[in-house]
C-alpha cells in the first residue's frame, strides 16, 4: 500500500449527499476481484446515459478534474451496500483522498484498508473547501499535522481527527497483509513451538 503523509492536488466537486457505494461503482462492474480497471465503472451511471453517450458536463470529466486526486462530497458518502470495489474504483482512477461531512462505516473501514484517507469536515468548512475546488484551486492535506487548506486560502488550516493507529498505517503504508507480515518471526516462531509440542499435527 503506498504509503499518504501530504497531498497537494486538484480537487473535484461533487456537492451530493448520499452517495451510494452503487453510485460509485455500479454492481455490473463487481465481476473482478481485481483492483486494476475498476475506474471505467467509477459513478457511470453518472458519466453516461443509457444509450453509453457521455455526459459531458460531469466533473470528471473536464480539466482540471479528470487528474483530481482529491475529492471533496456531502454527507453519508459510501452509502448502501459494502462492496469493497467502491474504494478500489476511486484509487485506480487517482482519488486518495476524500473530504466530506460524514461516511457510511464499512466504506470508510474500507478506504483505509486501500490506503484513502477520508477526512470528517463540518459542513461550513466543506461548503468553503466546495468553493475552492470549483475555483479549480489545489487543495494541500498534511495527514502528520492532521489539517486541510485550500490553495490561497488565508484563514487557518481545517483540522481533522484521525484515530491514531489509523494514521500509523496510512503513513507507513501498511494493510491487513503488511501488519501480519511484520508479525511473521512471532508466526514462525509459535509455529515450531507447536511442531515441538504436537508433532502428529505436522506428520
Amino acid at each position: 500500500m503506498q504509503p499518504f503523509t501530504t497531498l497537494s492536488a486538484i480537487a473535484a466537486p461533487l456537492p451530493i449527499d448520499n452517495v451510494d457505494t452503487d453510485m460509485i461503482i455500479p454492481k455490473q462492474f463487481l465481476k473482478t476481484i481485481k483492483r486494476t480497471g475498476l475506474k471505467e465503472g467509477l459513478f457511470y451511471e453518472m458519466r453516461f446515459r443509457v444509450d453509453g453517450s457521455r455526459v459531458d458536463d460531469f466533473v470528471l470529466h473536464n480539466a482540471p478534474y479528470d487528474h483530481a486526486e482529491i475529492l471533496v462530497s456531502g454527507a453519508n458518502f459510501g452509502c448502501g451496500s459494502s462492496r469493497e470495489h467502491a474504494p478500489w474504483a476511486l484509487l485506480d482512477f487517482g482519488i486518495r483522498c476524500l473530504i466530506a461531512q460524514s461516511y457510511a462505516d464499512i466504506f470508510f473501514n474500507n478506504c483505509f484498508k486501500n490506503g484513502i484517507l477520508p477526512i470528517v469536515l463540518p459542513k461550513e468548512s466543506i461548503d468553503k473547501l466546495m468553493t475552492a475546488a470549483k475555483d479549480g484551486k489545489k487543495v494541500m492535506v498534511n495527514l502528520g499535522t492532521q489539517t486541510v487548506q485550500a490553495e490561497g486560502q488565508n484563514t487557518p488550516a481545517y483540522a481533522f481527527d484521525i484515530e491514531p493507529f489509523r494514521k500509523h498505517c496510512l503513513m507507513e503504508g501498511l494493510d491487513d497483509i503488511d501488519l501480519t507480515l511484520k508479525k511473521l518471526g512471532e508466526i514462525d516462531a509459535y509455529e515450531a513451538r507447536q511442531r515441538e509440542l504436537t508433532p502428529w499435527l505436522a506428520a
